[in-house]
């Protein structure tokens, strides 16, 4: 397994937003005073640094993910400082797809204009929904006309790579309720939209204080609709949650679903590197203040590991199987640096109970195995 014959992306960590919803299980913190830009983009790069003195890279960087938090919080001056620096340091491919994520609550057209100058060329905006009674039951901080605005900004920013987010199976959220909503984020005309179900994710506050949800039928209901909906408006479906005209597939996230190495810098971030024929993964410390303390030393590492032989198969699958055009066996040969074997206890039960299908050389999750995915997924575990 040649590290060179991977592609590789960047992700960037920016931990702050304005206030940390309840249903939201990601490293991010509410923003006391102000955003410390230059000293976190210091630490950025003192973790880029120490991050390629392990293993210096020559590959490309195909994606640039600026996720948080909320990085919109960050100025414009601040993004051109840290892609910059990047650049400095490692090789941009010609078309390099650079995505920033955005809350409508935060959005300012003069730094929209400094990031799409800055050489951002896709928005990630977190619109979840545009029904003031469901944002307000999310604890959102913007309103369904902000984020309407927010859309129109972009555009007029020059931003011609757009994904929205949008829930389904909010609280109370009715069958109908749903559609009106998609349909009306389908409007707006953006050129990806990430349609996810809301789930209760361990150490939340909705986890602690559920709030009421639709049945199991309602939301299967809700999902099956979205997706015709989307269908029907030229949206294709490539991944359980991802839906794009054509040629706008997330780059960076096919880089994630395809098993290819990405860096992880920032607070809490994630990175899996190939390095001389293993496969390591390496998570960041996940409190700001000790992450910019820490960060260019061993000790930024919460988790610095080989991920074993017998690991692979499941860490593969976990992120193939989501793509509804799965995966090619020589991908998974070369991406897991392990034999393909046709009667592995895992595929043989996946098959018999008709959650994968086979042909031209892939695998993929059936129908039934896409609605049943986590069982599937359980398959492959050592």
């Amino acid at each position: 397994m040649s590290a060179s014959d991977l592609p590789l992306s960047l992700y960037l960590h920016f931990p702050w937003c304005v206030r940390k919803c309840p249903y939201c299980d990601f490293n991010s913190h509410a923003l006391r005073g102000e955003v410390p830009e230059d000293d976190y983009i210091d630490a950025l790069l003192r973790d880029l640094d120490f991050e390629l003195e392990r293993q210096a890279e020559s590959r490309p960087l195909l994606s640039i993910f600026m996720g948080g938090g909320t990085p919109s919080l960050f100025s414009g001056r601040a993004m051109k400082r840290v892609l910059s620096e990047v650049q400095k340091r490692l090789v941009f491919a010609a078309d390099i797809e650079i995505t920033l994520e955005s809350n409508p609550g935060t959005v300012d057209e003069a730094h929209f204009a400094e990031y799409r100058e800055a050489g951002i060329n896709r928005l990630s905006i977190g619109v979840q929904s545009l029904d003031a009674e469901r944002l307000k039951a999310l604890g959102r901080i913007h309103d369904p006309a902000q984020a309407r605005r927010a859309v129109e900004i972009a555009r007029r920013c020059g931003f011609d790579n757009l994904n929205l987010d949008m829930m389904y199976a909010l609280p109370q959220q009715t069958v109908e309720q749903a559609r009106t909503d998609l349909q009306g984020l389908i409007d707006l005309k953006p050129d990806h939209i990430s349609y996810y179900q809301l789930t209760l994710e361990p150490n939340t506050e909705f986890a602690a204080r559920p709030p009421a949800l639709p049945d199991d039928d309602a939301s299967w209901t809700m999902q099956e609709q979205g997706q015709q909906l989307l269908a029907a408006h030229g949206y294709q479906q490539y991944e359980v949650s991802a839906y794009a005209q054509t040629g706008r597939q997330s780059r960076h996230n096919l880089n994630y679903w395809g098993f290819g190495d990405y860096l992880g810098i920032g607070a809490g971030a994630h990175g899996k590197r190939t390095m001389n024929g293993e496969v390591r993964r390496r998570a960041r410390q996940k409190h700001p203040r000790l992450y910019q303390e820490q960060a260019g030393t061993a000790e930024s590492a919460q988790e610095d590991r080989v991920v074993a032989a017998k690991e692979l198969p499941f860490e593969f699958m976990l992120n193939a199987l989501r793509l509804n055009s799965g995966f090619a066996i020589p991908t998974y040969e070369a991406r897991t640096g392990l034999a393909w074997n046709a009667d592995a206890t895992g595929l043989v039960e996946a098959r018999k109970l008709g959650l994968v299908e086979e042909g031209d050389g892939k695998v993929r999750a059936s129908a039934l195995g896409q609605r049943h995915l986590n069982t599937l997924l359980t398959l492959f575990l050592d």
